[in-house]
């Protein structure tokens, strides 16, 4: 699959699709609290994507069973939901989330603290989202793929945390993934040159320790390989002439 680069048409479904995902994460931040358990947290999620009239991306792709990832603590991404899983204060909960709209989809992680979490956590959720913010500095037009990649790992590695490299950022648009990837890390090549009009979901996912990560035996859950804590923030992105436009970020 070759980058695509969207149509004036299509960014407008893709700004729509962000938006909806936006409101979702916002108004699942709102309902996460100690004593919810994942599948709980999933089905107001799965309740929200579909109140907007959209379906989500996650459901049954590539036999993935839930709407919402919720990863908690050492997780890193693709936890599964589950009735047995109960939050409780301190934990660190990441939440990957995508729409569909209209053919579109938006794609996009926040990682939350329940109740008031410890010092460690804290650093590293505000690291992690950093990290985005560092990369899309880059994110413009002229510049290559790895301007993007190298500052995300590069401001990550300089604070002491770990940069997961087995799990990449990607394209995004009438599929979830799409070409070019996009790791967090050097790729020691410069990548693809960023034009106008290209959507990518960037995704820093950074752990308090080592970079190694493991699958659990459900083939899904991604988790840190000396138990460390980890965080995921995402966000869908335009390429445009100028600044990047966040599409999964609301517009205040």
């Amino acid at each position: 699959m070759a980058v695509t680069i969207k149509s004036e048409r299509e960014i407008q479904l893709m700004r729509e699709a962000g938006e909806i995902l936006a409101k979702t994460h916002e108004e699942l931040e709102k309902a996460l609290h100690a004593g919810m358990s994942t599948y709980e947290v999933n089905k107001i999620g799965d309740e929200i994507i579909r109140s907007y009239g959209c379906v989500p991306s996650f459901l049954n792709y590539n036999g993935y069973p839930a709407s919402i990832c919720v990863s908690v603590n050492e997780e890193v991404v693709h936890g599964i939901p589950s009735k047995k899983r109960i939050l409780k204060d301190g934990d660190v909960v990441s939440l990957d989330a995508g729409v569909i709209w209209k053919g579109y989809h938006s794609d996009a992680a926040r990682t939350h603290i329940i109740g008031e979490g410890s010092e460690e956590a804290k650093a590293l959720v505000k690291v992690t989202k950093e990290c985005f913010f560092e990369g899309i500095k880059y994110a413009i037009a002229g510049n290559h793929l790895n301007d993007i990649c190298k500052a995300i790992g590069t401001y990550a590695k300089e604070r002491g945390y770990g940069v997961v490299r087995d799990l990449v950022g990607h394209g995004i648009g009438t599929h979830l993934h799409e070409d070019p990837e996009v790791p967090n890390f050097d790729i020691k090549r410069k990548g693809i040159k960023l034009q106008p009009g290209m959507t990518l979901a960037i995704e820093p996912m950074i752990t308090a320790g080592r970079d190694e990560v493991v699958w659990l035996d459900d083939d899904w859950t991604v988790v840190t390989d000396d138990n460390s804590l980890a965080a995921h923030y995402e966000n869908t992105i335009l390429i445009t002439e100028g600044e990047p436009e966040i599409l999964s970020l609301r517009k205040l």
